[in-house]
């Protein structure tokens, strides 16, 4: 009893009990690996099985303890080479760990499980009880030996035993959840394993590598881990304090962006694989690009960006003369008018323009006829999603923008609506809002400012946060803080934009220069 009550025991039995759990923690990683190739029914009876049959044979080893010992004597020996059972078990369970941790880690550097996830078949029980029982003897073998050179006492050693046993049974699943949400703490253990495996092939040979080594430096690993983890944390929650559609955006350029690129590499796959024009299908022209970025930046877009300006509205002054209105309704070739008295605030109804040459044959009252179908009235303020399930509802009626002041500032219609996703339909005698040049580009002042953005492919240079200004014209007045003069040159961020033509006090007609990089002397 003197023994058992002596503080120095119970000493020596924590401190076995502690490098117990740090020398059984490399079994518990290939446990954990090994486990999670089994269907997810049998994992948790596999992992209580491994652990039981861990502890059976360090127990095992534990009774025949001078058999144990005896392991390290050389069943051959000459002048160059000696060889035990030890370094032969050594030697073959540091060869199969090292193996199959390095297959593991091919597998999660090309997702080689990922790729094979419809046709995924799992292990079954057997072979990989089979396996765990051999991986128990190696490391039951290296744990007996250290527990021998702390403690000559065979009862504390099965205590200590048991006890971290029983640890690992604790902690083996939360392990596995661990390793599940951290992938890269999962290649360190990987890692590690194939360390343990290397350094158990050079003790087979007497080249002894402290394991002190080989546990700070996968602690050092996991320290260096930790700082990454809580980097992306906090990169996480800053990404979340942003718009989630801002977030979108910068994703889905990064894939536009490398379409190029991907086209590179999947020809070059394809010609190793003797696959003909399949890569095509794959990248997305500039049409589907303009339409993904259209659409993903609609929200933050402003009503003035889609409707038709006050200034380019047809509309039907019923005070004009018969003959004039005639003359104005052949001219223009839209369907539909806002009939008004004397100036467009003073909004009458709505009619059709075959409707209204029908009403001028039949003598009837204009007036009268186009209160019948009242426009849709709607702020400049509103959201263009909002926008869009009024539209659905319109039935082709035309929907009329004011402001707070009830003054028009623009008219939307279906069409508008299709020109803000997939852009401009100019008509046949009509010049596009952006003509490309040598070095430059035409543009004119009522271009749409995302349009433009989209040309020319600056996806940061306009649209920091949610922008005011409708057009290109806008934004130079706003930078400039007076109506510009031709000949006057503003530049914001690598673009030149030089004043062409300025018409009553608008910014009509631009030239966009982009500044050319300076090359880099050799």
């Amino acid at each position: 009893m003197g023994l058992h009550l002596d503080p120095s025991t119970f000493m020596n039995l924590l401190v076995l009990i502690i490098i117990e759990v740090v020398l059984g923690l490399d079994n518990l990683i290939f446990l954990t690996i090994l486990v999670k190739k089994l269907p997810p029914q049998y994992r948790k009876q596999a992992r209580v099985v491994g652990l039981f049959l861990s502890l059976c044979i360090r127990i095992v080893f534990l009774s025949f303890l001078s058999w144990s010992t005896s392991l390290k004597n050389p069943f051959y020996s000459s002048t160059y080479i000696t060889c035990s059972v030890r370094q032969v078990i050594f030697f073959c369970g540091g060869l199969f760990l090292s193996s199959m941790a390095l297959i593991e880690l091919y597998n999660k550097a090309f997702h080689i499980d990922k790729r094979k996830v419809i046709s995924k078949k799992y292990s079954k029980l057997l072979p990989i009880v089979f396996q765990l029982v051999a991986l128990d003897v190696i490391f039951s073998l290296d744990s007996i030996i250290t527990a021998i050179g702390i403690m000559n006492n065979i009862i504390l050693m099965s205590v200590a035993v048991t006890i971290s046993m029983f640890f690992m049974l604790l902690v083996a699943k939360p392990l596995k959840r661990f390793m599940d949400k951290y992938r890269a703490i999962f290649a360190v253990c990987l890692s590690f394993l194939v360390m343990i495996g290397v350094s158990l092939i050079l003790e087979s040979f007497t080249l002894i590598v402290p394991k002190n080594y080989l546990y700070f430096a996968v602690g050092f690993s996991i320290f260096i881990e930790f700082f990454n983890q809580i980097s992306k944390y906090n990169l996480a929650l800053y990404q979340h304090s942003r718009p989630i559609r801002t977030r979108i955006l910068e994703k889905v350029f990064k894939i536009l962006k490398s379409t190029k690129k991907n086209k590179k590499f999947l020809h070059l796959r394809n010609k190793i694989n003797n696959i003909k024009n399949s890569s095509i299908e794959m990248v997305l022209d500039k049409e589907e690009e303009y339409m993904i970025y259209s659409l993903l930046n609609l929200a933050i877009r402003p009503i003035k960006s889609i409707m038709t300006p006050r200034e380019e509205i047809s509309w039907i002054n019923i005070n004009d003369p018969e003959s004039k209105i005639k003359k104005k309704l052949l001219k223009t070739p839209h369907n539909i008018f806002p009939v008004c008295q004397e100036k467009l605030d003073n909004i009458i109804g709505v009619i059709q323009a075959k409707k209204l040459l029908s009403v001028f044959e039949k003598k009837e009252n204009v007036i009268k006829f186009a209160s019948k179908t009242l426009p849709i009235i709607i702020l400049d303020n509103i959201n263009p999603i909002n926008l869009l399930k009024i539209l659905k509802k319109s039935r082709g009626n035309i929907i009329i923008v004011k402001n707070k002041f009830n003054i028009v500032q623009g008219l939307i219609t279906p069409l508008d609506f299709l020109k803000a996703i997939a852009g401009d339909f100019p008509d046949s005698d009509e010049t596009p809002d952006i003509v490309k040049e040598k070095n430059s580009w035409l543009v004119k002042g009522n271009t749409n400012l995302h349009a433009l953005q989209q040309f020319l492919n600056c996806k940061k240079l306009f649209i920091k946060k949610k922008i005011v200004h409708a057009s290109i014209a806008g934004l130079l007045l706003e930078k400039k803080g007076s109506i510009p003069i031709p000949g006057d040159v503003i530049k914001i961020s690598s673009f030149y934009f030089n004043i062409i033509k300025v018409k009553n006090y608008k910014i009509d007609l631009i030239r966009i220069t982009k500044k050319k990089k300076k090359k880099k002397k050799k």
